[in-house]
């Protein structure tokens, strides 16, 4: 009777936590030497150190007289390390849980899922309060009233909601959810990955949830389409993949969207990037410079974009192109375009590219595509080239310098009879600024670099740095100290900025 499946098994795994690396201790001088010794003081005996001088979690150092046992012991604690089983729910969340598996399919055989599925979270809390209660009356079990709120909130969430996801979506302090089959699900909380309590009672219960995300947006997936990009009701980015492409059960990847808009100001008092990088990004957004936001997976890309895009002119008409709408702008005139995947026949895909020549034809004022991936590139790179100045786009890339070769690379992958040279003096002509974002090993994001695109010289692309983030140290807590500097370059985009009138903040903060 019941469409939710079996109860699961409590088995399972758990990656280790390794914490944060610490940085290795400095060098120790070497105690003064015999003078009758082999070797001359270049090449003193290791015996003749002076060991005493170093701390007591050091054992040996090496031929300079630094300590390296301190980082090797960490490395043989990783190889040695035995994985545990996962901790379960304990206390009152185990107690309803439990309560919960009891109830739900008493209900199920009381309640019609069509007329369920017409009424929203509340009213169908409501319709549940009494027949919950005769439920439990049956099952000779007495709940206070803190339970009994608990109780109704998760078997709401089951049949209307994402299930246990709902608890994990709800929580601020999670930016990523990542579901690797029923038994095992981690979250990111500050840069920093960890093991949720929460299980699902079998495989088709989590499939289909999956398939309740991707219905919500007229996407599929199952066995005969296991792969999907979906979104989620407030921008959350999700993927999903199922058995037979997943070996462990389907695997859900979920993004979420912040429901508080991120600014540039709010960056920098993160201390992603130095107040100087964030006027010039202003006076770049502003001043429609055509930006392209160049980063890793995970690394802020997105962020950056929407944050960037804060600072467009309210009476400019944007068109933003997405594989799975995430970008949130706060403009009125924004016309947000979402790409099709294929149906069963393999027909009716509408791609990137697709969207970016016909957007222009809406007569769009800037163009944003959430991400290039390929032949789209020479599309974009033409309309950055033809009138619509201010268009941002990401890309995956580790460098300013790399972004430019992947570039080149993408626009190649449409089968163009183009020379690369043209290929690259394309490029140099249309992008004006690469803004570099990475998620350092502290979990930190940062703005690393800011770079200008110059120019041609001969058939390479001439490039400036105008901001720069150095690394240092890290401090007794493993978290990354570093400094922002400023080039002290004049900026080739300072006409661009002169004509909209920025010209003295843009120059003021580049020196």
């Amino acid at each position: 009777m019941s469409a939710f499946g079996r109860k699961p098994g409590q088995t399972g795994s758990q990656r280790p936590s390794f914490g944060v690396a610490r940085p290795m201790q400095g060098g120790v001088a070497p105690a003064p030497l015999r003078e009758n010794l082999d070797g001359g003081d270049q090449f003193p005996p290791i015996e003749s150190l002076d060991l005493s001088t170093i701390g007591d979690d050091v054992t040996a150092v090496d031929g300079l007289g630094a300590p390296r046992m301190d980082a090797l012991e960490r490395l043989n604690q990783r190889s040695t390390h035995v994985a545990e089983n996962k901790h379960e729910l304990e206390g009152f969340e185990a107690s309803v849980h439990k309560i919960k598996e009891q109830v739900l399919p008493r209900l199920l055989e009381r309640v019609d899922p069509e007329a369920a599925a017409t009424l929203t979270k509340d009213e169908l809390a409501e319709e549940f309060r009494p027949i919950i209660g005769e439920v439990l009356a049956e099952l000779k079990i007495t709940l206070n009233r803190r339970e009994q709120f608990a109780l109704e909130k998760v078997l709401v969430d089951e049949l209307l909601g994402l299930g246990p996801l709902e608890e994990l979506l709800n929580d601020p302090d999670i930016n990523d959810i990542m579901v690797n089959g029923p038994q095992q699900t981690y979250v990111e909380r500050k840069g920093k990955l960890e093991l949720a309590t929460i299980t699902f009672r079998d495989e088709d219960h989590l499939l289909q949830i999956a398939q309740r995300i991707c219905n919500s947006v007229g996407r599929r997936v199952d066995q005969t389409t296991p792969l999907a990009d979906a979104r989620l009701a407030d921008g959350s980015r999700v993927n999903v993949i199922v058995p037979p492409l997943s070996l462990r059960g389907t695997a859900i990847s979920i993004r979420k969207f912040s429901e508080k808009p991120i600014t540039l100001d709010m960056m920098h008092g993160f201390g992603s990037m130095s107040e100087k990088m964030a006027t010039f990004l202003k006076v770049a957004g502003a001043s429609r410079f055509n930006v392209i936001i160049s980063g890793g997976t995970g690394s802020g890309k997105t962020t950056m974009l929407n944050a960037m895009s804060k600072m467009i002119d309210p009476g400019e008409r944007v068109i933003t192109i997405e594989d799975a709408a995430e970008l949130r702008l706060q403009q009125p005139h924004w016309l947000p375009l979402e790409t099709r995947p294929p149906n069963l026949e393999g027909k009716g895909e509408i791609t990137i590219a697709d969207l970016v020549r016909n957007a222009l034809r809406m007569r769009p004022d800037r163009i944003i595509l959430g991400e290039i991936r390929g032949k789209e590139c020479f599309d974009l790179l033409a309309a950055m080239n033809t009138g619509h100045d201010g268009s941002m786009c990401t890309i995956h890339s580790n460098s300013p310098r790399e972004c430019l070769g992947r570039m080149e690379n993408m626009v190649m992958m449409g089968d163009l009879k183009i020379p690369k040279e043209a290929i690259s003096r394309q490029i140099a002509d249309s992008v004006d600024l690469i803004i570099q974002v990475k998620r350092l090993r502290d979990g930190s994001r940062r703005t690393t670099n800011i770079t200008e695109v110059v120019g041609m010289e001969g058939d390479v692309i001439v490039t400036q740095e105008l901001f720069k983030f150095e690394y240092l140290h890290e401090d007794d807590l493993g978290k990354i100290v570093g400094e922002y500097r400023s080039m002290g370059l004049r900026p080739y985009s300072l006409e661009k900025a002169r004509a909209f009138g920025f010209e003295q903040p843009c120059l003021e903060s580049c020196l």
